[in-house]
């Protein structure tokens, strides 16, 4: 084996070990995870140091951290490293073969409820051996997961693809609906005599404060000078509209998650809250491979 190809060969290993211990954090799980054992990743890391001239990791006992220098070498060192290892799927994929391969997405439970269970039947109908992988995850680790690598796309609202980085590719909108039990004062109201001070005097029942809605109920009733009451947070929609149903409260959600099987009245409120766009978010100049574009491809068809 000539130098050259050596070196080669070695700078992919160096470089794979490196990019594997800044994503986990660790160079114990970066050697499990590479079959590997960790004197031999962290010689890896070691002698791409010392080529490089720099020091990528600050070392503080068992834990590491990215210098500078470290994370700008992932920024550049972890698409050649993933394609590489994808190369396989992916060379079959751009040839016509698209059944194998592995597709990740990233996204919330209303979306993997509400939004992806269409077109998700039609792609394994279509690609039955490709492995699809639905992370659960809120918009801010999805958006970690993308940069990582470790989804191939998100789908999400729209404030998901705030960043110069991403690429946001909007795909349905949803009214904003305030859910009653049936039988509630407020049952009777229309969409269009309903004020916002008629719901002041009621319990509202929300998704926790970190994510988009509570901050969206916040942002229009302050705009409009009007109190409200959150009287119980609970996590996803599902539970929300059960214990709307149940008398527990009234609720203001999107209606992504209205499928009208559910024992409450609604309520529009498309003239205080603007209506909410669902959509596909993507890295920049990241490679995407045929299986993750033609799933995009039957999520985006739902706008069309």
């Amino acid at each position: 084996m000539s130098s050259s190809l050596y070196y080669k060969k070695s700078r992919l290993k160096q470089l794979r070990a490196f990019c594997y211990t800044a994503r986990l954090g660790s160079i114990s799980r970066a050697a499990e995870s590479l079959f590997l054992s960790q004197p031999s990743v962290s010689l890896q890391i070691q002698a791409l140091e010392r080529e490089l001239g720099t020091t990528l990791f600050e070392r503080r006992g068992p834990n590491i951290r990215l210098t500078t220098q470290g994370e700008t070498l992932l920024e550049l060192a972890f698409p050649l490293v993933h394609g590489v290892d994808t190369i396989g799927d992916s060379f079959a994929g751009e040839i016509g073969n698209l059944n194998q391969g592995e597709v990740n997405i990233a996204a919330g439970e209303s979306t993997i409820l509400y939004l992806l269970p269409e077109p998700l039947k039609k792609f394994k109908e279509a690609f039955p051996k490709v492995k699809i992988k639905l992370h659960n995850v809120t918009g801010r680790d999805g958006m970690k997961m993308l940069r990582a690598g470790d989804a191939d796309f998100a789908v999400g609202p729209p404030t998901l693809g705030a960043s110069e980085d991403l690429d946001y590719v909007p795909v349905v909108d949803f009214k904003t609906v305030l859910i009653t039990p049936r039988g509630h004062p407020l049952a009777k109201k229309t969409s269009k005599n309903i004020k916002l001070e008629d719901i002041e005097p009621f319990g509202l029942i929300l998704p926790p404060r970190n994510l988009a809605t509570w901050q969206m109920v916040k942002t229009v009733f302050n705009e409009h000078s009007v109190n409200y009451s959150v009287t119980l947070e609970a996590g996803g929609w599902e539970v929300i509209k059960k214990y709307v149903e149940l008398g527990l409260g009234i609720s203001i959600v999107t209606s992504i998650c209205i499928d009208g099987s559910e024992k409450v009245s609604q309520i529009s409120l498309d003239k205080f809250f603007p209506d909410r766009s669902y959509g596909v978010v993507t890295q920049q100049k990241k490679y995407l491979s045929p299986q993750a574009r033609q799933f995009i491809d039957l999520v985006t068809s739902k706008a069309s």
